[in-house]
């Protein structure tokens, strides 16, 4: 039997290919996005030509009860075996300049989102003694970016949220991980001076979507069955604390 994943923000970008790598992979996908419609079809389409099935389901993370309504009544009939906490947005600006819905709002989404799907699908994965849950951080959530206070102080709690959660649920067979990319080719890096950071990656190039997905996939794999609690960072080499 094929197991479930369910990838939030999977319209684009990373989640995209998170949800592609895993399809390949023999996951069916419950694929999580808010509002293009459009983007997250053409994902379904693509994931259903690897053979697998791929349920749309359209919600916002930051909202428990749009959170609840979509997945309870799927919960009743299956239990996702792999959660991917992807969906997320950056919202830049110095801190003295920060309105505070741009700081409520990123964190409403990075860690109110992962508590709303988590807390909902967590008592589910734990009768049934396994799974796995990645998150995806940032390297702005390990050292800190300028102009990103919001951002940096949203992956950093989830950082943190990531190594509690695995020490309470261990014994229930639930691995959980955190994958921190980098500068990854997405639209979220398309205004950013490339000449300025390109020189900070010792690889000298920037990241790919289906690289952070790799990742991703290994650690949902039989691979890494014994890997729980950590943050793998997928950046080129850029440097860390």
């Amino acid at each position: 039997m094929k197991k479930i994943a369910l990838v939030t923000g999977g319209s684009k970008g990373i989640g995209a290919a998170i949800a592609l790598s895993l399809a390949d992979a023999g996951f069916d996908i419950w694929l999580n996005y808010r509002s293009d419609f459009a983007a997250a079809q053409q994902v379904q389409q693509q994931i259903e030509k690897l053979g697998s099935s791929c349920c749309l389901l359209p919600f916002d993370v930051a909202d428990l009860e749009q959170v609840e309504g979509a997945l309870k009544p799927l919960l009743e009939d299956d239990t996702p075996f792999v959660l991917v906490n992807n969906a997320g947005f950056a919202r830049d600006s110095i801190l003295a300049m920060m309105s505070s819905d741009d700081w409520n709002d990123v964190m409403s989404v990075h860690l109110g989102g992962f508590f709303n799907v988590t807390h909902t699908l967590l008592p589910f994965m734990m009768r049934k003694r396994k799974g796995r849950i990645v998150n995806i951080v940032s390297t702005s959530g390990q050292i800190g970016v300028a102009g990103q206070t919001n951002y940096s102080a949203a992956k950093a709690g989830l950082i943190g949220a990531t190594r509690s959660l695995a020490a309470e649920v261990a014994k229930r067979k639930i691995l959980v991980n955190a994958v921190a990319p980098g500068f990854i080719a997405t639209e979220m890096i398309e205004e950013l001076p490339m000449e300025q950071i390109l020189p900070m990656i010792p690889l000298g190039r920037v990241g790919t979507v289906e690289e952070v997905a790799s990742m991703v996939e290994f650690l949902c794999s039989d691979k890494s069955s014994y890997i729980t609690g950590q943050v793998f960072s997928v950046n080129g080499g850029a440097c860390m604390p």
